[in-house]
């Protein structure tokens, strides 16, 4: 109702197991909001996707598998298009998987992101797992540098706690910042949805 362009849901729960734990919900909440939702955690096969995508879900987010696997990555872009986008989750500038709990065989943050433009996807969500969370502010350095040099529109997630935030992340919107991702500072009453969006 405030008019947020999607509602983003993750299963922590199939981010940590490797496959979706909490499907049921997810579609749940699809019938039940106007805006699009867009899912991810735990989503590691086309049949996944698939699955998603006829239940209403409008974007399926791809984490490990997709830094785990190119030749799969490329057959569900093939196959989904703009449906499907990846999220990268890093850490001093290595890509994180399973939850996050791990680097070993994602490589580095650089080397991926060439990969995702390589296979065709014109954009991409982007955490610094460091500020995930965290209330202390995004990683406007490091959002900045990605943009400039994966020439990809990204969408930035991580520790955004107030007004200002955003207000600095949106000067980035020239070098294709499309989008912000905010959850604990709307949880925990730092500013309203309208408030944010009255910014962007």
């Amino acid at each position: 109702k405030s008019g947020a362009k999607f509602l983003h849901v993750v299963d922590l729960d199939g981010a940590m197991s490797g496959k979706p734990k909490n499907l049921a919900l997810v579609k749940e909440i699809a019938k039940n909001v106007d805006v699009p939702v867009e899912f991810g955690g735990g989503v590691r096969s086309i049949d996944t996707i698939k699955e998603l995508l006829s239940s209403g879900i409008k974007r399926v987010v791809l984490g490990t598998k997709a830094a785990q696997d190119s030749t799969f990555l490329k057959k569900a872009y093939q196959k989904f298009k703009d449906k499907i986008i990846v999220s990268v989750d890093a850490k001093d500038n290595r890509v994180l998987i399973k939850g996050w709990k791990t680097s070993a065989g994602a490589g580095n943050l650089k080397t991926f992101v060439q990969s995702l433009k390589k296979i065709g996807f014109g954009q991409l969500i982007y955490t610094d797992t460091l500020k995930d969370g965290t209330l202390t502010g995004p990683n406007v350095k490091g959002i900045k540098s990605l943009l400039k040099e994966s020439q990809l529109n990204v969408i930035a997630s991580g520790g955004i706690s107030s007004l200002e935030d955003i207000y600095k992340l949106k000067q980035l919107k020239n070098l294709g910042l499309i989008g912000i991702i905010v959850g604990k500072a709307l949880y925990e009453g730092k500013f309203t949805l309208s408030q944010a969006l009255k910014i962007c």
